[in-house]
């Protein structure tokens, strides 16, 4: 199935993505723990190869790009 993004230009994403960040070693289980790796923002673009959101960090607009094969699963806010 393929969804057409640009039906959703200007909705607000919350992307989880499906790379994970070993964050720390658990001493108990001697395993890394890993954190879920979430972007969230506006959609303002929709290409073939990913999606272009755009969010505010620190007083500042930032382009976040998020190729389609890292995209895990995600929340489309004011559907």
């Amino acid at each position: 199935m393929n969804l057409d993004w640009t039906e959703y230009v200007n909705h607000i994403l919350n992307i989880t993505l499906h790379e994970n960040y070993g964050a720390t070693k658990d001493p108990k289980a001697d395993q890394p723990l890993y954190e879920i790796v979430f972007k969230t923002g506006r959609l303002v673009n929709a290409y073939d190869d990913g999606l272009l959101l755009e969010t505010e960090r620190e007083g500042e607009s930032v382009g976040i790009f998020i190729p389609h094969t890292s995209i895990k699963c995600a929340e489309i806010f004011d559907f």
